[in-house]
């Protein structure tokens, strides 16, 4: 999918001043490579280390960035279908970070998931009937005509015959399979649904119907998305904000409009450097940033900033003075523009686009040199 028209949802700020969702410092560590049946060894593996953003009633939250980055880690911490390692997340300005799954259950019905795969994703053993109703009986609902009607109702909403409630996910496509995610999720008329790359596994044609399909019912519901994804081109499309996560950490969080005519992070200009632009006159004049070395290992990051061996700034564009304060110390995710926070010592600053060319760039940071 390759259109940027801005989204009918983000179009409208959030007006609730008080976020739906915040997460603060949250933290996901996995164990070590295992050494015997009982025992382990080795540094844990940093998936989610230190990440702190909100979400606003309505608003939808992009999370971008390459494989491994911890994107789904966050999603699956967000939603509590994971226990963080540490942090603090809060739901309607309550802590949720420490409930047990019993005192979580009520919740559920406020936060839901899509996921990446609608293969793997739904019972097949289950018909449609059963998987989307199975909401409505975990929380001991009964809506009003019963849940055969509310079910039929789901699917009619999401773009699927209503008939086919006794048919097998084995019986529908791709793009339908995840209709049916979509419409279990929406079950119990959440506030907040986490969108673990809905549209990844899908082609081109049927991500477009998905995506539209999400907007559509964020506007009709009120929804609010925290949308994982690593195609940008979708991201802008739907998303009010975007974070963008390298190894376990928020490298750079804004507006949509901002991350992408204005990135001040080295590791987001590398990102946007290679969406395809339709035009060749114009992609034939654009620089390409390339990233060399390897994404290291999230056991054993690297010190000080985490992107500083794969910094293209870093090895062209700063004194020595200055890329020993990117090796020692770390950065703090700080704002250093209205609404718009990055984790960097030395960001790129760029003015708004003049008569259709980038403005100056400046550097900022640390008088280290």
């Amino acid at each position: 999918m390759t259109t940027t028209a801005p989204s009918s949802a983000a179009a409208q700020p959030a007006t609730s001043s008080a976020p739906l969702l915040e997460v603060t410092d949250v933290q996901k560590w996995f164990p070590g490579r295992s050494k015997g049946l009982l025992s382990r060894t080795g540094n844990p593996v940093k998936a989610v280390d230190g990440v702190s953003f909100t979400v606003h009633e309505g608003e939808t939250l992009g999370l971008v960035g390459e494989s491994g980055c911890g994107k789904s880690t966050t999603g699956r911490v967000v939603s509590k279908l994971i226990e963080p390692t540490g942090g603090a997340i809060r739901f309607q300005g309550r802590d949720i970070s420490g409930l047990s799954r019993r005192a979580m259950r009520p919740l559920r019905r406020e936060v839901q998931m899509i996921f990446q795969d609608p293969y793997s994703s739904l019972n097949p053993r289950q018909t449609i009937g059963t998987i989307v109703g199975t909401p409505f009986r975990i929380q001991g609902q009964k809506p009003e005509g019963g849940v055969k009607k509310a079910v039929q109702g789901l699917m009619e909403r999401v773009g699927l015959n209503p008939e086919h409630y006794n048919r097998y996910p084995h019986e529908f496509s791709g793009g339908q399979r995840q209709r049916i995610g979509i419409a279990r999720a929406l079950a119990l008329r959440p506030k907040l649904i986490v969108c673990d790359e809905p549209v990844s596994a899908l082609d081109v044609s049927v991500q477009a119907q998905v995506v539209n399909l999400l907007e559509d019912l964020q506007s009709e519901f009120g929804l609010a998305y925290v949308f994982i994804a690593h195609d940008l081109s979708v991201v802008r499309h739907i998303s009010d904000r975007v974070a963008v996560m390298y190894l376990g950490k928020i490298m750079e969080i804004t507006d949509r409009d901002s991350l992408y005519e204005s990135p001040m992070h080295p590791y987001t200009h590398a990102l946007l450097s290679a969406v395809p632009i339709p035009d060749p006159a114009v992609e034939s004049r654009r620089e390409r940033i390339l990233l060399t070395g390897d994404l290291p290992s999230p056991s054993s990051p690297p010190s000080g900033c985490v992107f500083h061996t794969r910094c293209p700034k870093y090895r062209t564009e700063l004194s020595d003075s200055q890329r020993e304060h990117c090796r020692t110390t770390q950065p703090v995710l700080e704002e250093k523009r209205p609404g718009h926070q990055v984790y960097c010592h030395f960001p790129q600053v760029r003015t708004d686009l003049i008569d259709g060319q980038p403005g100056p760039v400046r550097t900022t940071g640390p008088k280290t040199a």
